[in-house]
């Protein structure tokens, strides 16, 4: 297949790996370069949290597959003011760690029936989730490195002994604070941001002290 990568040189290195040159790939680092669709069979568009209005690019080509990084703002709310969705829209999970999982975690705004499909001629396992803000496993992840701050904010704990406890307790790959490095702090917050906006639930309401490193690495 022809695959479109719109996103950074990590990103489009992290799927080429994760196709393992059983596709041809193609990079471009925005949307605002696309120059027609016309050998492209897909499109994994990373950027689309922070430049929505990129959606407008992809909509009125029909049958177009397009993959939306969909963590953070959900399909639904980003077609919501477009007048007209002709391609097939779907959502991915491409926050850094997780792009690289054998399993890929995907949701659809509309032609749920194509998305096996497509993603059997990607030849990648997949989990198809709601199109909810956090998708599965960001929330879940996220949640536990919320949790995690608000652990070594109250004293209870080091950032070492945390990591190295749900190490060696859950056979987690990352401890919760290796896991936030790995990701990007910024994602982990304006992620969980997303979520409790969306949900607003006490679960997700960000730590201080999160919010803190994060406001000074900003």
């Amino acid at each position: 297949m022809n695959i479109l990568v719109v996103g950074n040189d990590a990103e489009f290195k992290a799927l080429e790996r994760k196709f393992a040159g059983s596709h041809s790939l193609q990079h471009l680092l925005s949307a605002s370069k696309i120059d027609g669709f016309d050998d492209i069979d897909v499109v994994f568009d990373f950027n689309i949290a922070d430049q929505p209005e990129d959606i407008e690019a992809y909509l009125s080509e029909e049958g177009l597959n397009v993959f939306l990084n969909a963590p953070k703002i959900s399909l639904a709310e980003m077609a919501f003011y477009q007048p007209e969705v002709n391609c097939n829209l779907y959502g991915f999970n491409g926050l850094p760690t997780f792009i690289e999982r054998e399993i890929l975690e995907v949701s659809a705004l509309n032609n749920n029936g194509a998305l096996e499909t497509m993603c059997q001629q990607l030849e990648t396992d997949f989990e198809v989730v709601k199109d909810r803000v956090g998708m599965v496993t960001p929330r879940i992840i996220f949640m536990i490195i919320n949790e995690a701050y608000y652990t070594v904010q109250e004293g209870t704990a080091t950032r070492e002994d945390i990591d190295q406890g749900m190490k060696l307790g859950t056979n987690y790959p990352f401890g919760p604070f290796e896991w936030a490095e790995k990701i990007g702090l910024d994602n982990v917050y304006e992620t969980l941001e997303a979520i409790y906006e969306d949900t607003k639930e006490e679960r997700y309401k960000i730590c201080p002290l999160l919010k803190r490193e994060y406001l000074l690495l900003n």
